[in-house]
């Protein structure tokens, strides 16, 4: 299956604020504050630009991957409630994290420094927006111990069951305070090896 290359908004607008974000941080905040040819400067600027090639190859692959279909034949296994073991999906968190300037810095700045401080809030803005969405989002599925696809699935059989008169339940929702559990039970290995 080919996919044919054409020009996409979206596509051109994130690729653009990723652009614009590492052009505004390597040549203004890192030469500002460490200098671009001092050692600080040079490792700061490296690791960024690792960072944002990262970012560009993820988000290529993310848009040419196929994201696939639910089989017609698929049909989700039934559990025994009464049993302990229960299937885990992956739930993915994205978590952001902002700094914040001193004051002295703004400022010390010249006019176009807070140029690139007011196109910066205002690129951060919609994407923290975005983020707390994407978190509330999250938040519901893990509340529910489902993924994305079993969300869209379980929406066809909600309909499928009300239209043949049938109550339909995802087989595993075992209460938020058991999802809950359940999560956290699965990420305590990975936070125990991370400290």
């Amino acid at each position: 299956m080919k996919r044919s290359c054409t020009f996409s908004l979206p596509v051109a607008v994130v690729a653009s604020a990723i652009a614009y974000i590492y052009i505004s941080t390597v040549f203004i905040y890192i030469d500002r504050w460490f200098g671009l040819m001092s050692s600080p400067g040079i490792m700061n600027a490296a690791v960024f630009t690792a960072v944002a090639l990262m970012c560009i190859f993820n988000y290529a692959v993310a848009i040419a991957t196929d994201p696939g279909r639910v089989p017609v034949s698929f049909a989700p296994d039934i559990e025994d409630a009464e049993s302990s073991i229960h299937e885990i999906k992956r739930k993915v968190l994205l978590v952001g994290s902002l700094t914040i300037d001193d004051q002295n810095d703004e400022q010390e700045s010249g006019g176009s420094s807070r140029t690139a401080y007011v196109i910066s809030g205002l690129l951060l803005i919609p994407l923290s927006v975005a983020l707390s969405i994407l978190l509330g989002w999250h938040i519901y599925l893990t509340l529910r111990n489902k993924t994305t696809i079993e969300y869209h699935e379980g929406v066809r059989a909600l309909w499928l069951a009300e239209k043949g008169g049938d109550v339909y339940r995802h087989p595993y929702d075992l209460g938020a305070y058991e999802n809950l559990t359940s999560v956290r039970t699965l990420l305590h290995p990975l936070l125990f090896i991370c400290q």
